[in-house]
């Protein structure tokens, strides 16, 4: 990883005995977008407010830049902070909004007028510059919020759940129109997010946060294709969760009996012993319906539900007396219920838990 700019060096964070951010360690490169991710209560909002200085940590610090920050007021850590509610003045206009910091900073209006004119425009508002926030629809105001946050050209970004209120269709097409800001204009942005999607779309990496602690951090596709623990394979993304006991290892494939006698073979690499029992997480979009001579894996399952889904089939199978769930494209063939059927996969589309 690129060195250092934002730095968490053992930070704790506790509420009288509730302990919610927990001696972490997290380094993010300038320029980098992390997003922390985790269900609720899970520290990742905590960690982000210390970051913005509306929250001060128990223990460690927090340095930006190779300089100490955690004994800042708000608003001399020169950060952009974009809320799920948006926070605009219901008085004033888009201009104003948008102009307000820099009032703050004491610009001079020529600076004021050519900074929100950019901004505005950037965000696709140039024509809003009069209205005010109750005229405007929430994605509009999210778009006003997110150029408050970007005039004063902050050297970071924080988004706590900014597309949280959203509806889905809005919420997609503001993913991309936030990580195409970032790649224009390089911002380090350091987003808070629950939604699964959101953070695969937009991020460089992406923290898994559980219990105040980081269980994994790592680009898009190591979190999702790679899980390193049970929580993260279940948390992100769906999975299906196979148990059973290491018989032996070679040339980097661990053979593993399931608990219903069948066997498979999962890439590994190495460091478990025969006789080890394991968990083996597949992702049901791994897993075809049918033998394959390409597919080393091949379980006997009956199928016990089918549901449709437009672009695919989510077929509910029982593998010895384990449910599991295989998404089958529409060019697949389509079983019945009560069929006995193969459930294919390979070494490479599996992967060992904790």
């Amino acid at each position: 990883m690129r060195d250092a700019f934002i730095k968490f060096d053992k930070v704790s964070k506790a509420f009288g005995i509730m302990t919610v951010v927990d001696n972490l360690d997290l380094s993010i490169a300038k320029g980098e977008f992390v997003s922390m991710l985790g269900p609720s209560g899970s520290g990742k909002t905590t960690l982000l407010m210390m970051l913005a200085g509306f929250e001060n940590p128990t223990s460690g610090a927090i340095s930006v830049g190779g300089k100490r920050v955690d004994a800042l007021p708000p608003h001399k850590r020169n950060m952009g902070v974009v809320f799920q509610n948006y926070a605009l003045f219901p008085h004033m206009s888009v201009v104003d909004n948008v102009a307000f910091p820099l009032k703050m900073r004491g610009a001079s209006r020529s600076e004021i007028v050519e900074r929100v004119t950019k901004v505005l425009d950037m965000v696709q508002l140039g024509s809003f510059h009069e209205r005010r926030p109750i005229q405007l629809s929430g994605g509009q105001q999210q778009r006003v919020a997110l150029a408050r946050a970007l005039v004063f050209e902050p050297e970071v970004v924080l988004m706590d759940e900014p597309l949280g209120a959203l509806d889905k269709k809005l919420r997609e097409q503001m993913q991309l129109d936030i990580r195409d800001i970032h790649r224009r204009l390089g911002l380090t942005i350091v987003f808070v997010t629950h939604d699964q999607t959101e953070a695969l779309t937009m991020s460089d990496r992406i923290a898994i946060f559980n219990h105040g602690k980081i269980e994994q951090i790592g680009g898009p596709s190591d979190i999702y294709d790679r899980p390193k623990t049970q929580f993260v394979a279940e948390f992100i993304g769906e999975t299906n969760l196979l148990s059973g006991k290491v018989i032996s290892c070679s040339n980097g494939l661990l053979n593993v009996t399931l608990d219903g006698g069948q066997a498979i073979k999962v890439r590994s690499d190495g460091g478990l012993e025969p006789g080890k029992h394991v968990k083996v997480s597949v992702r049901p979009e791994r897993m075809e319906i049918g033998p394959s001579a390409e597919r080393q894996n091949e379980l006997k399952v009956r199928v016990t539900d089918i549901i449709y889904h437009g672009d695919h089939l989510q077929v509910q199978v029982d593998a010895g007396g384990r449910s599991i769930v295989i998404k089958a494209t529409r060019k697949a063939m389509t079983p019945e219920i009560g069929q006995e059927i193969v459930a294919s996969f390979s070494p490479e589309q599996c992967w060992i838990v904790s």
